[in-house]
């Protein structure tokens, strides 16, 4: 049995692998952004064109993104339950997606393709399952999080928390869980909300920013990875 990274009241975090650490599948609920399987790497270079632009990110790759294989795997051992899980178009959705949101990033954080005239600035989010509750609205979801975000010190691909907030706002009750905890934008917006949550992370770096975070023991509204 592997011993919690991190503990407190509402949120317990495990350093490891997913598919070896198994304790998040006691949730109720999944809400996770887990590698989308384009063997993204953080850089100057799109489409092999210069952007000429750096981030102290450059060059890192995301553990697991080579394929949508660790995300499928992850998803058929939750079965069937609720879930909300971040994508994107460029690759195949998981199994079983029942409705697709779109995540408003208002103004563009990539480089895209240089040679159209169009930039990125929105993501996927899977809705898979049933028990969603709330008001009923539309599925573009609104939050920005600038390149220059103090927040993106914190992890390559970040979340918006307040993305977060309103996602979780919606889930069915119980514990909310997130295999693929990146630096804890999941857990932070479930604890702020008085939601208990599970996680898990790979990479022991951002295991110590979820620590930080959540050991502060202080309300987030912020933007986060």
């Amino acid at each position: 049995m592997n011993e919690p990274y991190y503990q407190d009241d509402n949120v317990t975090l495990y350093h490891g692998d997913c598919l070896e650490v198994d304790a998040w599948l006691a949730a109720d609920v999944l809400v996770t952004d887990p590698p989308y399987g384009m063997a993204f790497v953080q850089g100057r270079c799109v489409n092999g064109q210069s952007s000429g632009w750096t981030s102290r990110w450059t060059d890192t790759r995301i553990a697991g993104d080579e394929s949508t294989a660790v995300r499928d795997a992850a998803l058929a051992a939750w079965g069937n339950r609720p879930a909300l899980v971040f994508g994107t178009w460029k690759r195949p959705a998981p199994p079983g997606v029942r409705e697709t949101l779109v995540w408003d990033k208002v103004v563009s954080t990539g480089m895209g393709a240089l040679d159209i005239p169009w930039r990125p600035s929105w993501e996927s989010i899977y809705v898979l399952g049933s028990g969603f509750t709330g008001q009923r609205s539309h599925g573009v979801l609104r939050h920005s999080l600038p390149t220059l975000a103090p927040e993106r010190r914190l992890h390559p691909t970040p979340k918006p928390v307040s993305l977060l907030h309103e996602l979780i706002a919606k889930c069915p009750e119980g514990v909310v869980g997130d295999p693929f905890a990146g630096s804890g934008s999941t857990l932070v917006a479930a604890r702020n909300l008085g939601r208990k949550a599970i996680g898990v992370e790979l990479e022991e770096r951002y295991c110590e920013i979820i620590a930080k975070r959540l050991d502060q023991m202080c309300l987030d509204f912020g933007e986060g990875a």
